[in-house]
C-alpha cells in the first residue's frame, strides 16, 4: 500500500468551516436612538410610515424592532407586519449599494439561522429593485396600504367630494363659535392625557388597540423627546374635545396620533381641517398628508375613505431567493 493512501475501512472526516460571523451587530430600538436613526430616515423616496420616528418607535415594541447601523446605512430587524412570528428586515436606509446591503443581510440570516431573508412593508417603488436581485415571492399587505392626501384638500375642504366634511365643520364652528386650536404644549399635557383616558375607543382588533394606547400614553409622557409637532382642539363648554400630534419628513406631514370625543358633533372633522391648515401655515413645503394604515379596521377604513386620498400607498412582503 503506498504511504500516501488511507486504508479502506477509514473515512476522512473534515470538520465543517467555521460560519464568518456577520458584521451586523442589531441594539434594540427604543427613544435613545431617535438621534441617530433620523438623518438615515431621509433616504426614503417613499412617502410610506414605516420609515418616521412614529411609524417606527411608536410600533418598536409590537414588531419587535431592533436597529443596526453598517457603512453608513440604517438597518431595521423585526418582524412581517402580517405575522409577528416571522423575521423580517425593513428597507436598507443609506449609503450603500441595495445589492450591498441584501448581501450583507443575508449573510446575517445564514449566520443566525433566520433564513429565508424577508423583507415587510416595502414600498411599491423597491418592489423592482429587490426583484432584480433574486426575489421568491412578492406578497401584498392587503392591511396595510398608507392613505395618502392632497393637504391642501384637507386644509380646505373644498369641492363637492368633501362637502359632507365641511358641513360637519361648519356645524361645530356654529355650536361652538369660542372654540380654540391651540399648539400642544408641555403645560397642556396633562389634561390632554386625562382627555385621552376618559374618551379613547379601542379598534376592532384588541391586540393593536392595547398597543396603540399604551404607545399614546408613551409619546405624551415623552413630547420633548419625539420630533413631533401636536395641536388641540377645545370649547369653553366641553375643555379639549380632540388632539393630534404628527411629524414633517421632506414634503410630507404624517399625522400619527389623532384623538376626538365622539360625543361632540364635528370635533373630529374640525381637528383634521384646522390642524392640516396649522401645518401647512408652519411649514409651506408640505404637499401631501399621510393618515398611516386602517390596519384592516372597518371603522378606521371608512374614516379614511371618506376622506377621498389621493393615493393608497401599497406595501409588500418581499422574500428574497
Amino acid at each position: 500500500m503506498s504511504p500516501f493512501q488511507l486504508p479502506r475501512q477509514y473515512t476522512v472526516i473534515t470538520a465543517p468551516r467555521p460560519r464568518k460571523e456577520p458584521m451586523l451587530r442589531f441594539m434594540p430600538l427604543t427613544l435613545d436612538a431617535v438621534s441617530t436613526i433620523r438623518p438615515y430616515l431621509e433616504y426614503a423616496k417613499s412617502r410610506t410610515c414605516d420609515f418616521t420616528i412614529g411609524g417606527l418607535l411608536m410600533w418598536a415594541d409590537y414588531f419587535s424592532y431592533s436597529y443596526a447601523i453598517y457603512n453608513d446605512t440604517l438597518y431595521i430587524k423585526g418582524v412581517t407586519e402580517d405575522d409577528v412570528t416571522r423575521p423580517a428586515f425593513s428597507l436598507p436606509l443609506g449609503k450603500a449599494p441595495l445589492s450591498e446591503s441584501v448581501a450583507l443581510l443575508k449573510e446575517y440570516c445564514r449566520y443566525n439561522d433566520c433564513m429565508p431573508l424577508i423583507f415587510s412593508a416595502i414600498p411599491e417603488m423597491y418592489v423592482e429593485p429587490l426583484e432584480r436581485l433574486g426575489v421568491r415571492a412578492v406578497t401584498p399587505l392587503e392591511d396595510w396600504g398608507d392613505y395618502l392626501y392632497d393637504a391642501e384638500a384637507l386644509a380646505t375642504l373644498s369641492g363637492k367630494k368633501l362637502g359632507k366634511k365641511r358641513n360637519h365643520v361648519n356645524r361645530f364652528m356654529a355650536d361652538n363659535p369660542d372654540y380654540k386650536l391651540e399648539p400642544l404644549t408641555a403645560g397642556m399635557i396633562p389634561g390632554v392625557m386625562k382627555f385621552f383616558r376618559n374618551t379613547h375607543l379601542p379598534l376592532s382588533k384588541p391586540a393593536l388597540a392595547d398597543v396603540e394606547r399604551e404607545q399614546v400614553m408613551n409619546v405624551l409622557e415623552n413630547m420633548d423627546r419625539y420630533p413631533f409637532e401636536g395641536a388641540v382642539l377645545s370649547t369653553p363648554a366641553h375643555g379639549i374635545v380632540a388632539f393630534a400630534l404628527g411629524e414633517v419628513i421632506g414634503d410630507t406631514f404624517y399625522v400619527h396620533i389623532e384623538k376626538m370625543n365622539h360625543e361632540v358633533a364635528g370635533a373630529g372633522e374640525t381637528i383634521n381641517k384646522l390642524f392640516a391648515e396649522y401645518m401647512r401655515g408652519h411649514h409651506p413645503e408640505v404637499r401631501y398628508i399621510n393618515r398611516e394604515e386602517d390596519v384592516g379596521d372597518p371603522g378606521l377604513r371608512h374614516a379614511k375613505e371618506s376622506y377621498h386620498p389621493a393615493y393608497i400607498l401599497a406595501k409588500y412582503n418581499v422574500e428574497m431567493k
